[in-house]
C-alpha cells in the first residue's frame, strides 16, 4: 500500500523531493506550453472549418459564448497560470511543495483541454463532451482536495480551469444535443442556466471562494452578450445576466471583508497550507 502511494502521481502529499519538483517543472510548462498553443493557434487560424469561435457561432445554442469575453477571460487565465507555475521554481521548498501537491492534476487538465481543442474544432461533439466531464472530475477531485492553498495557486490550477469547464460542458453539450432549438430544448436551456447560480453560490457560501464566483460571472456575462445580440426577444440573456449580476454581489460580500481582513476563516473555519508567505495566501486563506 504505501509503495502504491508513493508511485501515485494524484496522492496527497505535503512535501516532494527535488526529483519530484523537477519532473512538474518540465511536464507543467510542457503540458501549459501545448495547451496555450494549441488554445491560441485554433483560436485565431483563418481556417474558419477549424476555427474554435467559427465553431461557437455556426453552431449556435442557448449557451454559445461571446469570443471576446471568453477569450479574455482565458489570456487571464494563462498568465495566472504562468504565475502559478514560476511557484515550483521558487527557492522556498514550501511553496514549490505546495505548487507540486496540485501538479499532477493540472497536467491532465492541460492535455485533457488540448485534447478538447482538437476535438471541438473538428466537429467531434460527442467525444469532446466526454473529454470535458473528464476534466471536469479531475479539476473537481483537485478542489476538494486542495481548497487551501493560496489565490495564486488555488485560480489559475483550481477554480479558473473547474469554472471554465463546467460551463463548456453545457456550451459543448447544448451543440451536441440534437434539435437543440425547439421549444423543449430552449425551455429547458432556460432551466438548466440556473444551475450556474446554484453552482457558483455553493463555492461562495461553504468555502467563501470568491475566485470561483469572479470566473462564472465573466463566464456568464460571455453567456449573456452572446445571447443578446443572437436574439433580442428571448429569456436565456435576461437569466444570463441576472445569474451574473447575483454572482457578482454575492462574490463582493465574501470579497470585500476578506480583502479588508475582517475574514480570518476560509469556509467558517480555520484554513491550513503549506504555502507561507502571507501576500501569496491572503486575502483567499486565512489562518
Amino acid at each position: 500500500m504505501d509503495r502504491l502511494q508513493q508511485i501515485n502521481p494524484f496522492a496527497k502529499r505535503e512535501t516532494h523531493s527535488s526529483t519530484s519538483i523537477t519532473t512538474y517543472k518540465i511536464l507543467t510548462l510542457l503540458t501549459w506550453v501545448l495547451s496555450v498553443v494549441t488554445s491560441v493557434y485554433y483560436s485565431t487560424t483563418d481556417d474558419k472549418t477549424h476555427n474554435i469561435w467559427h465553431q461557437n457561432y455556426l453552431f449556435y445554442s442557448a449557451f454559445t459564448q461571446n469570443a471576446i469575453i471568453t477569450s479574455i477571460y482565458f489570456v487571464i487565465l494563462f498568465i495566472l497560470q504562468l504565475v502559478y507555475i514560476s511557484h515550483l521554481f521558487s527557492s522556498d521548498s514550501s511553496v514549490a511543495s505546495a505548487a507540486a501537491s496540485v501538479g499532477s492534476h493540472f497536467i491532465v487538465n492541460n492535455v485533457l483541454h488540448t485534447i478538447w481543442v482538437l476535438l471541438f474544432v473538428n466537429t467531434h461533439f460527442v467525444w469532446s463532451e466526454i473529454i470535458l466531464l473528464i476534466n471536469f472530475a479531475n479539476l473537481t477531485s483537485l478542489y476538494f482536495r486542495y481548497n487551501t492553498y493560496g489565490r495564486f495557486i488555488h485560480a489559475p490550477a483550481i477554480s479558473g480551469p473547474l469554472c471554465w469547464t463546467f460551463v463548456a460542458i453545457y456550451w459543448n453539450g447544448a451543440i451536441m444535443i440534437p434539435h437543440q432549438h425547439s421549444l423543449f430544448a430552449r425551455i429547458l436551456a432556460n432551466v438548466v442556466v440556473w444551475s450556474v447560480l446554484v453552482y457558483g453560490g455553493f463555492f461562495i457560501v461553504v468555502y467563501k471562494d470568491y475566485t470561483v464566483g469572479f470566473a462564472l460571472s465573466v463566464l456568464t456575462a460571455s453567456l449573456g452578450v452572446a445571447q443578446f445580440f443572437r436574439q433580442i426577444v428571448a429569456f436565456q440573456w435576461i437569466f444570463a445576466f441576472t445569474i451574473m449580476s447575483l454572482l457578482f454581489v454575492f462574490t463582493l460580500l465574501v470579497a470585500v471583508p476578506a480583502w479588508t481582513g475582517r475574514e480570518v476563516a476560509w469556509g467558517g473555519r480555520a484554513s491550513r497550507t503549506t504555502e507561507p508567505a502571507d501576500t501569496e495566501r491572503a486575502p483567499l486563506l486565512g489562518e
